[in-house]
């Protein structure tokens, strides 16, 4: 038995996945993995339910499905709850969201409707553009942070929950100014206690989440988590948290285009965004304090990628613009443009044009799948804090403050699948491959050479 395997406690039971917002985005998690389980739907881009990882050497041919490598929950075992502004139901939410047909969702009907939101945390000051209907009403902060922490405690008796993960699936929130009550836990409490203007709804998720060492993960551009107090708070009750804003559409375009200009030494002389979508995100993004929020969270990738300082004659002076338009008829299905301008050799100028023609739920959803079943492994194993590791599934990711976050998509992965080895004491591979070509690193038995054909069968291979 490794000594990392060993420490993991097994995902025995059920596993609760509580999402605020209950959305489009949720609405298309929860019916997706209610139709697989029928097997009437197949879960891709999920990592952990499609992808396999490679073990060892090459010539070991080990690359077992990540979910036979690492012990985590399956979607047999989880049970769903949450909160949103608005009553419907999840399928009369999938209805109205019109990423799923009807058709499609209907053999699980019955289910989703059993799924009824709890009354949200409301707060208008960060969401201007959404009238809400079904929010909770307290004193001061501190109150409706008592009353998530009572529907968390109810939900986990109503539904027999082992162990609980929170993943916020709501709207981008305007994005407070830094106050002192971000500073610290003490400071934070006093701040919730006084109803201080400066603490949005999601941080007070976050603080009833972390406050019952439930694991937290920010899917929105949202400051949530992303604050001293909530580390401090996160490391106090030994919680994973990681965030922030899922990766789907545009930036994950940049995220993959951008490493390539950087590997090749291509220069980049400017890289227009412009966006169209007509869902809530885009309603709620219609509003200008809102979009500064993801407009910042969408802006931090090149940079860090591209790395200016090391490379001031490549990307010391490129423009970046970044637009999002809501479009109420396109609805989820999100379409995005991207003209970049580079340069080559002597400086010839050359563009690259992306459209991408994507559906933001349908996206989205497997990241919600992994992040849940990845917060509670990391529950389970041990680990507290910021989730590093976990940088491949959002546009801006939360990790130490004395450090550039990673953005560059292949280093992402390959930090998240090192990590799972690691966890379960396999060897961390970093490709280099010197132990092929090193006759004192020992070389595998080479493979037995192929048996000659037989002299009818030669000349048939010959004809092919």
């Amino acid at each position: 038995m490794n000594r990392h395997s060993n420490r993991i406690a097994p995902a025995k039971g059920r596993l609760g996945v509580l999402l605020p917002g209950m959305g489009a985005i949720t609405s298309t998690v929860i019916a997706g993995i209610l139709l697989a389980r029928k097997g009437k739907g197949r879960l891709i881009g999920s990592l952990t339910q499609m992808q396999t990882i490679r073990l060892g050497k090459r010539y070991e041919h080990r690359a077992p499905l990540i979910k036979d490598f690492v012990p985590l929950a399956g979607i047999n075992d989880l049970v769903f709850g949450g909160w949103d502004l608005f009553p419907d139901n999840m399928y009369e939410a999938a209805v109205k969201a019109g990423v799923l047909g009807r058709w499609t969702i209907e053999p699980v009907r019955q289910s989703l409707e059993a799924i009824r939101p709890m009354t949200a945390v409301w707060d208008p000051a960060f969401l201007k553009n959404l009238k809400a209907t079904h929010f909770k009403k307290g004193r001061t902060k501190m109150d409706l942070a008592q009353q998530l922490m009572d529907d968390i405690r109810a939900f986990q008796k109503r539904t027999g929950a082992d162990r609980l993960v929170m993943l916020w699936c709501g709207s981008t929130e305007i994005l407070p100014a830094p106050s002192p009550a971000h500073e610290s836990l003490t400071a934070l409490e006093k701040g919730l206690r006084a109803n201080d203007p400066s603490i949005p709804p999601s941080m007070i998720y976050a603080y009833a989440a972390l406050k019952l060492g439930i694991p937290y993960g920010n899917g929105a551009p949202n400051l949530s988590v992303d604050v001293p107090a909530m580390t401090e708070l996160a490391e106090k009750t030994g919680t994973p948290v990681m965030g922030k804003d899922f990766k789907t559409g545009q930036t994950l375009m940049k995220t993959t285009i951008a490493p390539m200009l950087k590997a090749r030494m291509l220069a980049l002389r400017g890289w227009y965004s412009t966006n169209i979508l007509g869902n809530r995100d885009g309603e709620v993004l219609d509003d200008p304090g809102s979009f500064k929020t993801k407009e910042k969270s969408k802006m931090s990738v090149l940079h860090t990628i591209l790395e200016p300082d090391l490379y001031p004659q490549l990307y010391g002076q490129f423009h970046h613009k970044v637009r999002i338009d809501y479009y109420p008829p396109r609805g989820d299905a999100k379409e995005g443009w991207d003209n970049i301008d580079i340069a080559g050799w002597l400086d010839m100028p050359m563009q690259i044009k992306i459209n991408f023609l994507c559906r933001d739920s349908i996206l989205a959803a497997p990241i919600a799948l992994d992040l849940v079943l990845f917060l509670d492994l990391a529950k389970r194993a041990g680990l507290k804090g910021i989730q590093e590791w976990l940088s491949f599934y959002f546009k801006s990711p939360q990790c130490r403050p004395d450090l550039d976050p990673e953005h560059d998509i292949f280093i992402q992965h390959l930090k998240l699948k090192n990590t799972l080895r690691l966890l379960m004491d396999e060897e961390v591979l970093d490709h280099s491959g010197l132990d092929y070509y090193d006759p004192e690193k020992g070389l595998p038995t080479p493979a037995p050479a192929a048996k000659p054909l037989a002299k009818g069968k030669r000349e048939t291979a010959r004809a092919r």
